[in-house]
């Protein structure tokens, strides 16, 4: 079985908090690229993204090393985002062809189910990191639920809940787990 599992959505929807609550617990979360990437232009003195190609592709490498990192581990792994979510950024770019987009799907398998984590204004807030606003983190949303579905993964909504709460949700869609 595919131990890979994707916590994808909108920005702000609850995934880095979600995924720091998982990592006590004891799994392996690769974080996201996005964020780091920014921080890491904003600390040199650059802009927070570069164009919309290169800054997707830029995630898309990273992302494919943390995959390729976990796949080194045959336990359970979550990702705050995946291979899929810089795969749409190109897409909306129009800089990938479909074969190649399915090239890369299809070498960088997840778990069949994908978790999106809804937006919700409640906890959403900007910071350096993050520019778009609540309405952007919506279309997001609903794009990546649109875009993972289409290749073929069940997508389950994580209900607004407590931090605690929505981690049970997650192990417990999960099913059994390996020992």
């Amino acid at each position: 079985m595919n131990w890979r599992f994707v916590v994808t959505g909108g920005p702000g929807g609850g995934k880095s908090t979600l995924l720091d609550a998982l990592a006590e617990r004891g799994y392996r979360i690769a974080p996201e690229a996005a964020r780091r990437l920014i921080k890491e232009r904003l600390a040199a003195g650059l802009l927070p993204r570069p164009d919309p190609v290169t800054f997707a592709r830029a995630i898309l490498d990273s992302d494919m090393e943390h995959y390729r990192a976990a796949a080194d581990d045959d336990g359970i792994a979550f990702f705050d985002r995946g291979v899929l979510d810089a795969l749409y950024m190109l897409d909306l770019e129009s800089a990938l062809s479909r074969d190649e987009i399915a090239s890369h799907i299809q070498a960088f398998p997840y778990n069949d189910t994908v978790f999106l984590m809804p937006p919700w204004e409640a906890i959403y807030a900007m910071d350096s990191e993050r520019d778009q606003t609540f309405e952007e983190s919506v279309t997001v949303f609903e794009g990546m639920k649109r875009w993972y579905a289409r290749w073929g993964y069940e997508t389950v909504e994580v209900p607004r809940a407590s931090v605690e709460a929505r981690v049970s949700f997650i192990l417990d869609a999960m099913g059994p787990q390996p020992l």
